[in-house]
């Protein structure tokens, strides 16, 4: 069990207020209690919001290059602290060491970006005499902060997906209340204790641990200006249609899809499909899933992948460095997979490869002939589950991607430049990795999906955009 630390309380408004609530959390891989987290309520959702409103005006009169130091400032607090914020992603979210290590080496970038956008002017000059009612007058835009945001996280990053909300928002000037997920909670106090130390605002951030039915009561509330939800689609959706004039950034689940084509390069393929399919267990929204492979190369592909997989995708005990593929996050989530890898099998699927279950731990699983009607095609597995398919023409092949409900992100590995424009424009997604997988992403880029998969974009100056409002000034100097 994690000593007592987090008995301090929530970080609400610059102080740390005692709760009496208390949540357990426990160790995925161990099935062990790690620690009790601070559970707040409804009362702490309301103090949160009239923290940062209290903050608002100190907040919004700092300078760009304040804000941008702050930010160093936080990257930097994170660097100091990477192993205890790697060893507590480990032990609450079960994710191997070496990806935890890497989800902190991103959250130091992401904030060192959010660092460097601070500092670049974000608007335009108006050309507003381009017609004649415009002459004689020239204009600007800029964009001010929002106000305040509601950021709801999942426990798969639990430091990464939250610095995706916190970090902007202070690029920006806004205040932002972080609910982070009750399965793994206490990574966000961590990273309160760096903000703190970095010097942020009192009421700038606040962190409420809270059931997710108390969770609810901030969504569609006139005094937050966005809620920004990253988990899964039923919920998110959910949340839309309460939203009213509230603003709402949505990133959702997916199916990802990768079509290897053939001439692709075969090894960097399925190097890319073994580790975005089965790292973290398949724990993401972007983990490889459906897999579409060129007929001509589909038995030699295959082959090659069973043949890698025990070698590249070892499952086991999140601790150990070798370690790519650890427990599943609860054993709802093992025994929904479970059934629908049954079901499949019913229907005339074939497990190539794994299937079975060690405790929490999913073997690294492969299935081909799963019809396309089935929920472990159409929903997003979210889990260490590859499905194989062939493909004759590239066109058929772009056109079972789009047959999805989902579009997040996809990958297509080819060496013909007019396939790549092609995938381009034609597939219904966020993003279109060439030659990489769809897990593929950095904290800069545009990030989120269409359809079911979400609603506006992530990645720092995309989520900045969204985190303020345009406003234009119009001057006449005749």
């Amino acid at each position: 069990m994690i000593d007592g630390r987090f008995n301090r309380g929530l970080p609400i408004g610059g102080h740390w207020v005692p709760v009496s609530g208390r949540l357990p959390v426990i160790n995925p891989a161990t099935g062990t209690l790690l620690a009790e987290a601070p559970l707040g309520g409804v009362e702490h959702l309301e103090m949160a919001v009239a923290a940062a409103a209290a903050a608002r005006e100190k907040i919004q009169s700092q300078a760009a290059y304040e804000r941008a130091e702050q930010l160093l400032s936080v990257a930097r607090e994170i660097g100091q602290r990477r192993d205890e914020f790697s060893q507590c992603i480990l032990a609450e979210s079960g994710k191997p060491i070496l990806l935890a290590e890497a989800e902190v080496s991103r959250a130091i970038v992401t904030f060192t970006a959010a660092a460097e956008e601070a500092r670049r002017p974000q608007g335009e000059t108006l050309a507003l005499d381009s017609f004649p009612s415009g002459r004689g007058h020239t204009g600007f835009t800029r964009r001010f902060p929002i106000g305040t945001v509601y950021g709801i996280t999942p426990f798969n990053f639990p430091l990464n997906l939250v610095a995706h909300k916190v970090a902007p928002c202070l690029a920006v000037g806004n205040a932002i209340l972080v609910k982070p997920a009750p399965k793994a909670p206490l990574t966000s106090l961590l990273l309160a204790e760096a903000l703190e130390a970095a010097g942020v605002p009192a009421g700038q951030v606040s962190v409420v641990i809270c059931s997710n039915q108390d969770a609810a009561h901030l969504v569609g509330d006139p005094r937050v200006a966005l809620t920004s939800f990253t988990g899964s689609p039923d919920v998110g959706w959910r949340m839309k249609e309460r939203c009213g004039r509230q603003k709402l950034l949505l990133e959702l689940g997916g199916n990802a899809a990768v079509v290897v084509h053939e001439d692709a390069d075969l090894q960097a393929a399925i190097g890319g499909i073994i580790t975005g399919g089965f790292g973290y267990a398949g724990q993401s929204c972007i983990s490889v899933q459906r897999v579409f492979v060129h007929e001509p190369i589909y038995a030699r592909f295959r082959e090659r992948l069973l043949d890698q997989i025990p070698r590249l995708a070892i499952a086991g005990d999140p601790a150990d460095r070798r370690t790519l593929v650890g427990p599943l996050i609860d054993h709802a989530s093992l025994d929904r997979v479970l059934a629908w890898i049954g079901r499949a099998v019913d229907a005339g699927a074939s497990v190539l490869i794994g299937g079975r279950a060690r405790g929490l731990i999913l073997e690294p699983t492969v299935l081909e002939g799963v019809s396309a009607d089935m929920d472990l095609w159409t929903k997003e597995v979210f889990a260490p589950v590859i499905l194989l398919q062939p493909y004759t023409h590239f066109e058929e092949a772009l056109s079972r991607v789009n047959d999805s409900v989902f579009g997040l992100q996809a990958g297509v590995f080819t060496a013909d430049l007019r396939r790549a424009f092609q995938a381009f424009e034609r597939l219904e997604v966020g993003g279109v990795m060439i030659n990489e997988v769809p897990t593929f992403r950095v904290e800069t880029m545009p990030y989120g999906g269409i359809k079911l998969s979400g609603l506006g974009r992530e990645g720092i100056r995309y989520a900045m955009e969204e985190m303020t409002e345009l406003r234009s000034m119009v001057m006449n100097w005749r």
